[in-house]
């Protein structure tokens, strides 16, 4: 089906539909508006294979070497796969079977849970990343839930009920597993451990993205998330057997696809683990292509500092090593505020808190 004869952005963003509508629709090719400029789309012959991401077992608490194999993975990928978690494999099947519920949901069900820019909610149903600042939209549509670690009956109210259940189990998971690689990486900057004044730092709450993409005609012309990295302190990313996210290589040019591992969670620095760790830790560019064949899933986890959280190199860790602040004090609310006012664009969002 053609689609000349739609608004699309009307079609997509304001009614509600979302890039789904089109995939339902049966269009036979990628709308113009999501016709990317050949450099932003991947270029299959600038994926390395010869170095993946590392993927790391850590089920044994003991082991003296696991939060060096963390911390290296920090230092030089961003990014790194855990196995072995302690969330069971049900519940991660759970969390991705809804996601899959809720995005086949009737439109007028769906849209019960859109937002304006300026509305409030705690669940909030949205399109590609920034509609109105991008120049091209991404093959993605995604439901937002706000997790609030003093508040759940609150937060959780507005929550779908077709997906409630299963995102809070995980998000309830997540959080233990979070802990637990927070306090390895903090140890790794000889400073002390995943203490209460960190813990209120780097863990004010968790935004959780339950991403949806359709499949796509041309995805060679599109993407599903355009390059960027991400602005919270730390990712868990759950992805289905579909695959699709790619990192940029450590010689800042090639990319790297993270292969799915049936039961793994892919974990990478946001940028405020970069600007605490005064650039120790890397938050890498990545983004995700879309599928010609089927659906792709994904649940993003972000865990984020409070709104009104002072973020800066931490003090100790300036004081342990001699070095000179890299990044200036920021507070998270103006951060988000900054990096959502734009489209995505690579990593300009935490050169903005440079010194």
């Amino acid at each position: 089906m053609s689609t000349q004869a739609i608004d699309i952005v009307d079609f997509i963003v304001n009614k509600g539909h979302g890039v789904s509508g089109l995939a339902i629709m049966g269009v036979k090719d990628v709308p113009n508006r999501y016709i990317q400029p050949p450099e932003e789309r991947l270029d299959a012959t600038n994926v390395v294979y010869d170095e993946p991401i590392p993927i790391i077992d850590v089920s044994d608490e003991d082991d003296a070497t696991l939060g060096d194999s963390i911390c290296e993975a920090a230092r030089k990928y961003g990014f790194f796969q855990i196995i072995n978690h302690g969330i069971p494999i049900e519940v991660l099947d759970d969390v991705q079977a809804a996601v899959h519920r809720f995005f086949e949901l009737p439109t007028e069900e769906k849209i019960k849970y859109k937002r304006n820019p300026c509305e409030k909610g705690m669940a909030k149903l949205g399109t590609s990343f920034n509609p109105s600042k991008e120049k091209v939209m991404e093959w993605k549509d995604y439901l937002n839930l706000l997790y609030l670690f003093s508040e759940e009956e609150e937060a959780t109210a507005d929550w779908p009920p077709i997906c409630r259940d299963q995102a809070l189990d995980y998000c309830k998971r997540v959080e233990a597993v979070v802990t637990r690689i927070y306090d390895l990486l903090l140890k790794g900057l000889a400073v002390n451990g995943f203490d209460e004044t960190k813990r209120s730092l780097l863990m004010g709450c968790m935004g959780v993205n339950m991403n949806y993409y359709p499949f796509c005609p041309n995805p060679e012309l599109t993407v599903g998330v355009g390059r960027h990295s991400d602005g919270s302190a730390l990712t868990v990313l759950l992805q289905d057997d579909v695959g699709g996210l790619y990192v940029r290589a450590p010689d800042g040019e090639s990319w790297i696809h993270v292969s799915p591992t049936r039961g793994a969670l892919v974990i990478n620095v946001g940028d405020m683990l970069q600007l605490v760790s005064n650039g120790h830790y890397k938050s890498i560019e990545h983004k995700a292509v879309a599928n010609a064949s089927k659906a792709r899933v994904s649940v993003a986890v972000f865990v984020n500092p409070a709104p009104d959280q002072v973020m800066a190199p931490l003090p100790e860790l300036l004081e342990n090593t001699g070095e000179e602040p890299l990044y200036r004090e920021v507070v998270f609310r103006d951060y988000f505020k900054y990096f959502f006012s734009k489209g995505h664009d690579g990593k300009a969002t935490i050169e903005w808190a440079k010194i």
